[in-house]
């Protein structure tokens, strides 16, 4: 018997958690609903979208008729979230802020906070994905593990941002507009009358929160001062142009080369050196891989015990892209496999170091780990040691296939 009572929904004055609590209320639980302020810099305008943010969530919860509380998570924030995604930049790494706010924060520290201050049975949050246990967890078992699955709304399926959330907080979790499409939630604000409305035309924060409209560039010049490389081509080894910082560019991005009008994409960066090495052309074979290691997997639901020590998955490393089928090969030594390699069916472009591989089994996300070395990484490996020897570049890159090795930030 489901025996949950109170229920703190995370509100962040957006739709999809003003319908959310409107949902949990109508259910009959004992609702609190909580605004976390996880960043609270003014731009350069002296603009904090966050006050904003906050008010509207006082306000959809004073519609509702549940209480509010606002909690200041900017010191967590800061230290898990933003302090390793500029280590990382500055590593030639690309981070994913938002995975790592929903591990360390949302579902961490708003977790505990939920259940010391608020004596809750359970948390909430407007995000479009679902689980084992139901939207409002009355299919719960303390017998089973939590299972996590896509959100039923292709197009806003949040399961790539969830992925590294533990198992002791998604079994205390509801998702209660999971089962629904955004258009659908977007209804049910207009339909309750003219206080909700405004919400439903709401403009849905995009990007990193801490940036803003902020040009990415202008930002971390803020953050990392900058520092002078130089744009190699990967086919010559010649010096094409010159850069502020491998910080400032990740796998994938057309360089625009100041006074070159080829089409230059970022193929790989050595913060060592502060060299960047580019590739001609989006179809260039340095920008393509279709083998990658993974490091640190985080299986949400525990350690697969497949049959053989090789599972045929789905995978995705950016929220907007479709999977893609591949081959997940776990180290037999390595008892919690946390180690894999992947081979996927298709090759992909910029499959890029630091950003986490998540892997499904049809619509259950069964975790995810940081990307380590990938075939781009061996191939332009093999055209720098292809190179002359008199070349100035061949020396100063000494380019080495990375050992695989733990890239997580610590807990």
């Amino acid at each position: 018997m489901n025996q949950i009572k109170r229920v703190v929904c995370g509100i962040s004055g957006g739709v999809d958690s003003c319908i959310s609590a409107y949902k949990l209320k109508h259910r009959g639980f004992d609702v609190v609903g909580v605004f976390m302020r996880n960043w609270d810099l003014t731009d350069e305008t002296g603009h904090c979208q966050a006050d904003k943010d906050c008010e509207d969530a006082a306000e959809i919860c004073r519609k509702i008729g549940i209480p509010f509380h606002e909690v200041n998570f900017v010191k967590e924030y800061w230290t898990h979230v933003f302090t390793p995604l500029l280590e990382d930049y500055q590593n030639g790494l690309t981070p994913n802020p938002d995975i790592l706010c929903n591990r360390h924060v949302k579902f961490s520290s708003f977790f505990q906070y939920a259940r010391e201050k608020h004596n809750a049975d359970a948390i909430a949050t407007g995000h479009y994905a679902r689980t084992s246990f139901g939207p409002f967890l009355e299919r719960s078992s303390p017998e089973k593990n939590c299972l996590l699955f896509k959100g039923v709304d292709p197009l806003k399926d949040q399961t790539l941002f969830l992925s590294q959330i533990s198992q002791e907080a998604l079994r205390c979790t509801m998702f209660p507009i999971g089962e629904m499409h955004k258009r659908v939630v977007k209804t049910t604000a207009r339909q309750l009358g003219s206080e909700f409305k405004q919400y439903a035309h709401k403009k849905e924060s995009m990007g990193i929160c801490f940036i803003g409209p902020r040009k990415f560039s202008n930002f971390m010049r803020e953050y990392c001062p900058p520092q002078r490389g130089r744009f190699i081509d990967v086919d010559t080894g010649k010096v094409v142009g010159q850069h502020e910082g491998v910080q400032m560019y990740t796998l994938g991005q057309r360089s625009l080369i100041s006074g070159v009008g080829a089409p230059y994409f970022v193929a790989q960066k050595y913060p060592k050196t502060q060299d960047i090495v580019v590739a001609l052309g989006h179809d260039h074979p340095a920008m393509y891989s279709s083998t990658f290691e993974v490091d640190e997997m985080h299986w949400i639901s525990g350690t697969p015990v497949p049959p053989r020590d090789e599972m045929e998955l789905d995978f995705r490393f950016q929220h907007a892209h479709p999977v893609v089928p591949c081959r997940v090969r776990l180290d037999p030594e390595d008892p919690q496999k946390k180690r894999l390699t992947v081979v996927l069916t298709v090759k992909q472009f910029a499959v890029t170091p630091g950003q986490y591989a998540v892997f499904y089994d049809g619509d259950q996300c069964l975790g995810s780990g940081r990307i380590g070395a990938t075939e781009a990484t061996k191939f332009i490996s093999g055209i720098v040691s292809g190179l002359p020897d008199e070349s100035p570049v061949k020396d100063r890159l000494r380019i080495e296939v990375p050992e695989r090795r733990a890239v997580m930030a610590s807990c």
